[in-house]
């Protein structure tokens, strides 16, 4: 307390010392030499004095104050001058410079923060405008021809329009999924919640994808036998899109007769963590923390070469953490990548 007020009410309290002693001295030698008894007064002077010059001197540099430094608040717009509050205002200029210091530092976090949005919102707009440009000038193109005259040969006819609808069907593939992120970000996706064996779950999972598997000669596999069910609970029907996305990518990404291994092991008491790991051409380090952000691409071109909307791992993380759940990322350049995520086990 005794430091508070010395750092506070420094300059009051001097300013209100010299006053006094100065009034005091006068007063006291006036009175000794005019009316002798009564010098003891020159004390109760000195007190009375000095109170009344401190909370005077105090009162108005406050005043002073907190009218310019509002003023600089209101000019430069940088600082918020309704939430300057006056309690705030001391004649010790470090506190001052402090207070200013906090509120000019927070706001030039707020602009650097608004800057990364920013530009991560255009960083945005300009994937999803190359993702859709792509397929829709394909089926322009296409259907271009055919009004130009190629409509007339059966034959070309028929696989314009094939090669147009993959087109159409990519376009919506990929506003499907942008719809799918919009509500799993905003919270908008409910989810129905049930028991389920995860490794029925899996097995499913790998027989809609054994063709795809098969030509790249990939083998989709358990990392062992497992006699024993697990249950989980969870939402079926969106884990078992994050298994598809994260086996997609294993096989997209994977080396040619190579293996996608799926492994389940308990975690803690009740969460159990579930790993696709692959012997794939791995990620390095540098992508590695930027790997779930919407159509963000390891290799801009290969990847798009093997299709997909770019949206896949983003998808993937918004249902986990609509899930309350985890997913981690492990890779070594040229050796291989493991994707694993936690589920909470079933009573």
């Amino acid at each position: 307390m005794a430091r508070n007020f010395k750092k506070t009410y420094k300059f009051a309290a001097f300013t209100a010392g010299y006053i006094s002693v100065f009034l005091s001295g006068f007063l006291t030698l006036f009175l000794y030499w005019g009316v002798g008894e009564y010098y003891w007064f020159g004390f109760l002077f000195f007190l009375v004095c000095y109170v009344f010059a401190f909370v005077t001197i105090q009162y108005r540099v406050e005043k002073f104050i907190y009218k310019r430094v509002q003023k600089i608040y209101h000019n430069v717009r940088l600082l918020d001058a309704s939430t300057f509050d006056r309690q705030q205002i001391t004649t010790d200029m470090a506190s001052l410079t402090k207070e200013v210091e906090r509120f000019a530092q927070n706001k030039k976090m707020e602009i650097e923060t608004l800057t990364i949005r920013e530009n991560y919102r255009k960083e945005f707009m300009g994937n999803v405008s190359h993702e859709l440009k792509t397929p829709l000038f394909t089926v322009q193109g296409y259907i271009l021809t055919l009004l130009d005259g190629a409509y007339k040969d059966k034959s070309v006819r028929k696989k314009y329009l094939q090669r147009a609808s993959k087109g159409v069907e990519r376009l919506i593939y990929i506003v499907k999924d942008l719809d799918m992120i919009t509500k799993l970000e905003i919270g908008d996706l409910n989810l129905n919640k049930e028991r389920f064996n995860i490794l029925d779950l899996v097995r499913n999972v790998f027989d809609l994808l054994e063709m795809k598997a098969e030509k790249k000669g990939i083998t989709l596999t358990f990392d062992k036998k497992y006699s024993q069910p697990i249950y989980v609970f969870a939402d079926r029907e969106r884990i078992q899109q994050v298994l598809s996305n994260l086996v997609v990518n294993s096989i997209k990404y994977g080396e040619k007769n190579g293996t996608t291994e799926i492994s389940i092991e308990d975690l803690i008491k009740n969460k159990i963590i579930l790993r696709v790991t692959d012997n794939g051409e791995g990620i390095e380090k540098t992508h590695i923390p930027r790997l779930f952000e919407r159509f963000y691409r390891v290799d801009k071109s290969g990847s798009r070469k093997e299709g997909g909307s770019g949206l896949g791992l983003a998808i993937v993380k918004h249902i986990l953490e609509a899930h309350n759940e985890k997913i981690y990322v492990e890779s070594q350049y040229g050796i291989g990548s493991e994707f694993s995520f936690t589920l909470e086990k079933a009573k």
